[in-house]
C-alpha cells in the first residue's frame, strides 16, 4: 500500500512541476484554426469573429519592455507572425509598413510577432535594414503564437486581422501585401 501511495505522489509531483514553471499554453483565446479545404485567406463576419486573449511577450526592439495586445485598446490589430530567416517576410515588411503608415492614423495598429529565432541581432538587423517602426514580440519560445489555436508552427508568414474588440476577422496564411489589406482594416477601423 505505501509503495501505491508513493508511486501516485511521486506522479502528482511529476505533473505538477511540469506545470507551474510558467510555459503553460495560453488560455482564454476563443478563436481556433480551421482552414476548410485547405484555405489560406479566411474571413470572418459577425459571430464568427472570436477573440484572441494573452499575446504578450518581450518587445524585439526594447530591451526591459513587454508588449501586450492589450496595448491596443480599441485598435484594429495586424498581427504578423514572421522570422528574419523566411524569405517571404523580406517581401512582406516594407508592405506591412505602408500599411501602418497609411492607416495609423484611422486606429490601425501592426504588431509583429518574430518568431523561430536564436537571438535578437539577426531580427533587429532586419527591422533596422528595412526601417521599420511597428513593434515586435520577440517569440523565441513560441508562447505568443499559442493565442493563435490550431495554427500549425511551420505557417509564416501569417497575419491575422483583429477587429476593434481584438476579435479575428480575418487569417490570412502566407504572404500579404498592402493591397491586401488596406481595404480591410479601413473597413474594420469604420466599425462603430
Amino acid at each position: 500500500m505505501r509503495a501505491v501511495q508513493a508511486a501516485l505522489v511521486a506522479v502528482l509531483l511529476l505533473v505538477t512541476s511540469c506545470t507551474s514553471g510558467g510555459d503553460e499554453p495560453v488560455v482564454g483565446s476563443e478563436f481556433q484554426l480551421v482552414a476548410p479545404n485547405g484555405e489560406t485567406k479566411l474571413r470572418y463576419d459577425g459571430d464568427e469573429r472570436k477573440g484572441i486573449k494573452g499575446l504578450t511577450g518581450p518587445s524585439l526592439m526594447k530591451d526591459d519592455e513587454t508588449i501586450s495586445l492589450d496595448d491596443y485598446k480599441g485598435k484594429v490589430v495586424v498581427v504578423n507572425l514572421w522570422g528574419a530567416w523566411c524569405p517571404p517576410c523580406r517581401t512582406e515588411a516594407p508592405e506591412l509598413q505602408k500599411v501602418q503608415d497609411e492607416t495609423g492614423p484611422l486606429g490601425v495598429q501592426v504588431l509583429g510577432i518574430d518568431v523561430k529565432e536564436n537571438s535578437t541581432e539577426s531580427p533587429r538587423d532586419f527591422m533596422t535594414n528595412r526601417k521599420l517602426s511597428y513593434p515586435s514580440i520577440y517569440d523565441e519560445s513560441g508562447r505568443a503564437m499559442l493565442a493563435f489555436r490550431g495554427l500549425p508552427p511551420n505557417t509564416v508568414p501569417s497575419t491575422f486581422v483583429l477587429d476593434k474588440q481584438h476579435r479575428v476577422a480575418a487569417a490570412f496564411l502566407g504572404t500579404v501585401i498592402a493591397s491586401d489589406l488596406l481595404p480591410l482594416v479601413k473597413e474594420l477601423a469604420a466599425e462603430a
